[in-house]
């Protein structure tokens, strides 16, 4: 790594919240993409189970693979010098087993080169998972309010924590959270209030996607962050560029070039072909 690029560590998102510093993250699924976000300076990148949306072209998360979170994590973590490296881990590879869980995390470290692994939801078992987890040293980042994996239990993506009984049970379920060991909770798809509240109870620090401005740090699917996709737009998503449209137009460019025949032109063509000298007995 450049001595002069300084890694962000899973200690530095607890400095981070203590200091009021927002914490930056992006998803990347991918070693070029990742490359240019952790240039750009991101503090984290995640390499989410969101690919199975806008990589394999799934309706939702649940089809992603153990191997593909693998194989994708490793991309992306070939590519970071600072960012904090999280993978998500997909549905299935946790939450029915303890060992199982904790074996499957330690791939994504181990082969996949992750620095910390993403799980959803809380209760016993998942919360004894990652006190396992984090005890033989794996970092793990908890996600609550809406989450994708449970998207046919929750009846579609719909915003969560929105009475009291729901707040009550997200602040319980955080608190458990932080007690079994994570050291950053993701708040997703839940009013501004709540979310405000729970960040105000952890020590931990809180990244939010659509739960308000008071968590720690905010994330984005970078491909919504950089008007990349024009099929769906949360209210949550800000499109911080227009990339999607210049890749348009560039490809378009591109076709057209090729198809009137001035690409490519003598700039982008090698010399003449220098034939053998013919032989004095030709």
């Amino acid at each position: 790594m450049d001595a002069a690029v300084k890694k962000v560590r899973v200690p530095d998102f607890a400095a981070m919240k203590a200091r009021g510093e927002r914490i930056t993250m992006l998803t990347a699924y991918d070693y070029t993409m990742a490359k240019i976000l952790d240039k750009a300076g991101v503090d984290a990148l995640l390499v989410g189970d969101s690919l199975g949306n806008v990589q394999l072209g799934y309706d939702n998360t649940l089809p992603v693979t153990l191997e593909d979170m693998i194989h994708h994590t490793q991309a992306v973590s070939r590519a970071c010098k600072r960012a904090l490296v999280v993978a998500d881990m997909p549905f299935l590879s946790y939450g029915v087993d303890i060992n199982a869980a904790v074996y499957n995390a330690g791939r994504l470290i181990k082969e996949g080169g992750a620095d910390a692994v993403k799980i959803e939801g809380a209760g016993s078992l998942i919360t004894q998972a990652i006190a396992r987890m984090v005890e033989i040293g794996i970092p793990v980042v908890g996600h609550l309010g809406l989450t994708p994996q449970s998207i046919h239990r929750m009846g579609g993506y719909r915003v969560q924590a929105k009475t009291p009984e729901g707040v009550e049970k997200l602040l319980a379920d955080a608190a458990q959270l932080q007690e079994a060991g994570i050291f950053a909770l993701t708040l997703e798809g839940i009013p501004a209030q709540p979310a405000a509240q729970v960040t105000a109870s952890l020590r931990i620090p809180t990244i939010g996607i659509g739960a308000g401005a008071a968590c720690d740090g905010q994330v984005l699917v970078c491909y919504d962050a950089l008007g990349m996709v024009d099929d769906l737009h949360p209210k949550f998503v800000k499109q911080f560029g227009q990339i999607g449209q210049a890749i348009t137009e560039a490809v378009q460019a591109f076709c057209r070039e090729v198809k009137d025949g001035t690409f490519p032109g003598p700039e982008h063509t090698y010399g003449e072909y220098v034939s053998p000298a013919k032989s004095d007995h030709s």
